[in-house]
């Protein structure tokens, strides 16, 4: 009789111990093991998968998001520009972005009125609808009219939507700039700081709105008209985790190396790109180009916060 009970014992406890590994197996952070657990998304391609580190949120003691601009004409930047029109091996980050819009299930997103931050609390922009958004306009100086030619068209003969070619080398040639969300944090686990990239945007300034102010004398050197140029370029916003299953596999142009073997996610991964800070988030609910229009004013103020954000390490490390 003690033997069956010191079984059941036995029995009841093996039941219980294994409970707990259960319920441990399902933490996002943890492995049995205790390493870092990661995550894994199948992609289309076979045996091609995307780790992402899941950070357990009470490890985040602090965090702040902040908004960089990158921009093509820096020679850093250039593999994100090239080639302007796609060639059988090589695509631009433009062209990789429409072509999982329009051929696949990339959703976009609008920003908030009168601002360029991402309105998340929106429904995503349908397929149908996008044509809206990525328009090449050029003026007419014989009719001072603006011309349109959409880059998103209707296939004739399928009516889905399809990208214009003819329009996409024009439009590509001067999307010159990206504009990226991210947030900064530390994470005390690892006592240290990380960055992530929330989103995506492409900046497009030839468009209806800016080409009828520039020819009607409309913008003026003020902070509110620089502001308003800028905010209206930009398109609309992409979240970067949902992208990152289409640039993880596009190879970018080889830069003085044909032997190199890199997409667009390792070079954001591991930020290759070069960008300057456009603004944070704050009390005041303003981007830098809001409040400072003298360049030198906006440089201090830039270098400012790009010191600090340097320095929250150490702070946290002191507190």
């Amino acid at each position: 009789m003690k033997m069956k009970k010191i079984v059941l014992i036995q029995s009841l406890l093996i039941v219980a111990f294994s409970c707990i590994f259960a319920q441990n197996e399902t933490l996002p952070f943890f492995e049995k093991s205790g390493k870092v657990q990661s995550q894994a998304e199948e992609m289309k391609s076979l045996s091609d998968t995307i780790a992402i580190v899941n950070h357990r949120r009470d490890d985040i003691v602090w965090s702040r998001i902040i908004y960089r601009i990158i921009d093509m004409r820096e020679k850093q930047n250039s593999q994100l520009y090239f080639p302007v029109t796609p060639t059988v091996k090589y695509k631009n980050l433009l062209r990789v972005i429409l072509e999982a819009t329009v051929n696949d299930t990339l959703k976009g997103y609008e920003k908030k009125d009168e601002d360029i931050q991402p309105a998340w609390n929106k429904e995503p922009i349908c397929k149908e609808k996008f044509a809206e958004f990525f328009i090449d306009c050029d003026w007419d100086s014989s009719e001072m009219k603006i011309r349109k030619t959409p880059l998103i068209k209707n296939d004739p003969i399928t009516n889905k939507p399809i990208i214009n070619d003819y329009a996409f080398g024009t439009y590509s040639a001067n999307s010159l700039k990206y504009v990226i969300q991210e947030i900064v944090f530390f994470n005390k686990h690892y006592s240290k700081m990380y960055s992530k990239i929330i989103a995506i945007a492409p900046y497009f300034s030839r468009n209806e709105i800016n080409l009828t102010k520039l020819n009607t004398g409309g913008i003026a050197k003020t902070d509110e008209s620089i502001w308003n140029y800028f905010q209206s370029s930009v398109v609309c916003w992409f979240l970067y985790d949902e992208l990152r299953p289409y640039i993880a596999k596009e190879l970018i142009v080889p830069n003085g190396n044909e032997n190199q073997r890199m997409t667009f996610d390792d070079f954001f991964t591991q930020r290759l790109f070069y960008s300057y800070l456009l603004g944070d988030s704050n009390m005041f609910d303003k981007m830098l180009l809001q409040t400072y229009s003298d360049p030198v004013s906006l440089r201090r103020e830039q270098q400012r916060i790009e010191y600090e954000l340097m320095n929250i390490e150490q702070d946290i490390w002191e507190q």
